[in-house]
């Protein structure tokens, strides 16, 4: 009963991991720009995201241009965007193959043992996806903080975090501790079918002949 409840619980984080790392990819707020030192702008906010960029007018318009060509984008960015979309990718196979192996499911067979394997291989899904947005956000990050302490940078071009890179962040933790605790549900043996009792040995019937001297 333990066992089932920690691969619900370990579904359940990964599922939500799984479910910020798609709003952290869609949405346009992974880097905004900054207003450090003498980089006070009052009139418009700049953020960047991986698939556009958005302006807010200090009106509170917002005005949002989609990439024009993915060959104008930088390589960190392209690299960003690939890791995040396997991110997601993974963690479909991840649910798909954790959901035949879970006990709370008859998909995947009346084998207990076979099951928690399944979802043990739906856990290690899980674990990669969470691994390949882990990586994606760190190395946006460090982008964001290698241009901001860049003393070439112009200061009206430098950009600090947004919230799709500690929403990214958050999302692939929770991916990988689901996808733990999935992998660490899995049973060697199925109950006390292993266990093998020695069989009563069979008594000798008492013999009818008689010693005669």
């Amino acid at each position: 009963m333990a066992n089932s409840g920690l691969q619900m619980l370990g579904f359940v984080l990964a599922l939500l991991g799984w479910i910020a790392l798609i709003v952290a990819t869609i949405m346009p707020q992974w880097r905004m720009s900054s207003y450090a030192n003498d980089n006070i702008i009052t009139a418009v906010a700049i953020y960047q995201g991986l698939w556009m960029a958005c302006t807010t007018l200090s009106t509170g318009q917002i005005s949002c241009k989609v990439y024009d060509s993915i060959l104008q984008l930088d390589s960190a960015l392209q690299a960003t965007r690939a890791l995040m979309v396997v991110s997601i990718v993974f963690g479909v196979l991840g649910m798909a193959v954790s959901a035949m192996g879970m006990k709370c499911t008859k998909c995947g067979g009346e084998d207990k043992v076979k099951k928690s394997r399944i979802a043990m291989v739906g856990g290690f899904l899980f674990l990669i996806g969470g691994l390949c947005a882990l990586i994606a956000c760190s190395w946006y990050g460090h982008q964001i903080i290698q241009d901001f302490y860049n003393p070439y940078t112009p200061v009206n071009s430098k950009y600090e975090f947004g919230a799709g890179v500690f929403i990214g962040w958050a999302g692939s933790l929770l991916a990988i501790l689901g996808g733990a605790l999935l992998t660490c549900s899995c049973t060697k043996k199925s109950g006390y079918s292993g266990r093998q009792y020695p069989k009563p040995a069979k008594s000798k019937a008492p013999s009818t002949t008689k010693e005669y001297v």
